[in-house]
Order: structure tokens, then C-alpha cells, then sequence
């Protein structure tokens, strides 16, 4: 199995308001968020590639024009957090490539949460 993973970043807020207000998740608070999406194929493209980087630019414009300096509690309609973010990242880019193995979304360098079905 071939695989290959891209990043890509952005910074936003966030709250997660259903948490009890002593959890410093309560409240509003920013992240400096890095996206790693994971393509995977069994053999290679005529041009060599499980899929050329470069046709994951769309992923880059969807994140740029709708998450990039944003409160995520308004722009997104589940619950903001790295869990659901990393699902919500997979089925958006699973649609466009369906080699698409995983997604994992780091909200901190020491924190991320990944869905890989």
C-alpha cells in the first residue's frame, strides 16, 4: 500500500459551551490547527503518484475561505471538537478523492485526534 499525507493550516477559535464552566474548553480560546489528510492506493497512478499534491488545492481554499480566522462555533454545525473536526475533514475530502485513509487534526503540537474509518 502506497500512502502519502499533505498538511495544511490554520488558526481559529473555538468554544465547546456544553462543557462545565470550570473546563478551560468552556471557553472561548484559539488554536493554531494543522490538518494532515491521508491518501492511500494500492498502486500507482499512470504518473507515478497515489494522487499529485498538487490536486489538493481545493482542500487548501475550502479551509482558507471558510475556517482561516474564524470563531468555528459559527461556521461549522457540530460540535467543535478535534474528534468531530477530523471526521467532518474526512468525508469532505473522501467525496472529491476517494483514496482519501484518514484525516488528523492537531490543535496543539501535543494534541490531535484522527478518523480513519
Amino acid at each position: 500500500m502506497y500512502r502519502i499525507t499533505k498538511e495544511f493550516h490554520f488558526s481559529a477559535s473555538h468554544q465547546l459551551t456544553h462543557l462545565p464552566d470550570d473546563h478551560q474548553c468552556a471557553r472561548m480560546h484559539g488554536h493554531n490547527y494543522i490538518i494532515e489528510v491521508e491518501l492511500a492506493a494500492s498502486d500507482l497512478n499512470a504518473d507515478g503518484f497515489v494522487r499529485d499534491y498538487g490536486e489538493l488545492k481545493p482542500l487548501k481554499t475550502y479551509i482558507d475561505e471558510t475556517f482561516d480566522h474564524r470563531h468555528l462555533n459559527d461556521v461549522m454545525n457540530i460540535l467543535t471538537t478535534a474528534e468531530n473536526m477530523a471526521r467532518h475533514f474526512y468525508d469532505w475530502c473522501v467525496a472529491r478523492w476517494p483514496e482519501t485513509a484518514a484525516v488528523r487534526v492537531s490543535e496543539t503540537p501535543k494534541t490531535w485526534a484522527e478518523y480513519r474509518p
